[in-house]
């Protein structure tokens, strides 16, 4: 792995969710705290930003190019690119609580997962939740006492599923059965609190077509790829202190698009090596391919 750049113009307060649209040849990536997503064409060069009425803590795409689902703040919106305009889908948590949305994703089945957050994560708070959303818009808890659910993946060739929570600094990986959502075996798949480990915290994730896990060792300057077994088998230095997601693109999912963190929050972060700021969006050439992410069902 090698060749590291910089991808479009945007610097995020709190870069996250990177997502390739294989059918537009594009990228979607959002800043948390500058309550935006940006579109990038590499075809032509070009960025798009739209703006929102709150925190987008992940997004995915549903089956019309154009059209986001949203997690923002405590509910789920659809976002229409064009026009920018949103939509309510459905309330994920009552606003009451005071969290909000934070990382997720869609089972192949289009089954959308997501967990909430106490907005302060650096309060080390467990407050959150970890929910289903069914493509017929019924919410489902599967988690409580969330610290800051991250590193959500599923593998569907493996029927295994994985999640994080960053302030327990573990990923756990569970079986699942992708046509009945049901997980069981629940066990540590990787922990980053272990003498042995390397730097950081777990943060985002996504899967090769290996079966790799790739984690963002947030506040450890890396991507660290853990086998099927859960030992590390590749890392990759990268110039800025808090990767924070990196997803597969390109015409042929050999990219690794990573986002970063830059000054949000109570922990600023450490000045960028090479040039590159915090918060910049980095890509990577990769010697793995990677896998097309499931889409809305709902």
């Amino acid at each position: 792995m090698s060749n590291i750049s910089q991808v479009g113009t945007a610097v995020a307060l709190l870069g996250e969710c990177p997502v390739w649209s294989e059918t537009e040849s594009a990228l979607y990536w959002e800043d948390i705290e500058g309550r935006c997503i940006h579109r990038w064409d590499p075809a032509t060069e070009t960025q798009q930003t739209r703006k929102l009425a709150g925190r987008p803590g992940s997004f995915v795409l549903t089956p019309t190019d154009g059209e986001l689902v949203v997690a923002m703040e405590h509910e789920l919106v659809r976002l229409q690119w064009e026009s920018g305009e949103t939509t309510p889908i459905v309330q994920v948590e009552d606003p009451s609580a005071g969290n909000r949305l934070n990382d997720g994703r869609c089972d192949a089945r289009g089954r959308f997962h997501v967990g909430t957050m106490w907005p302060d994560g650096a309060a080390g708070e467990f407050r959150g939740g970890f929910y289903r959303i069914d493509p017929d818009g019924s919410v489902h808890t599967l988690e409580t006492d969330v610290g800051i659910p991250n590193g959500l993946v599923f593998d569907e060739a493996r029927s295994r599923m994985y999640w994080a929570d960053t302030l327990h600094r573990k990923i756990w990986v569970w079986d699942y059965d992708v046509e009945t959502a049901v997980r069981e075996n629940k066990r540590v798949f990787y922990d980053y609190g272990a003498e042995d480990a390397v730097a950081g915290l777990p943060d985002g994730a996504c899967l090769d077509a290996e079966g790799g896990y790739w984690s963002a060792s947030v506040y450890g300057w890396a991507l660290t790829r853990i086998g099927l077994d859960g030992v590390v088998d590749h890392q990759i230095e990268v110039p800025v202190q808090k990767p924070s997601m990196p997803a597969f693109g390109g015409e042929d999912l050999r990219t690794l698009f990573v986002t970063s963190i830059g000054n949000a929050g109570n922990t600023p972060s450490e000045p960028g090596r090479d040039g590159f700021e915090p918060g910049a969006l980095l890509a990577i050439d990769a010697e793995v391919a990677g896998v097309v992410e499931p889409r809305f069902g709902g």
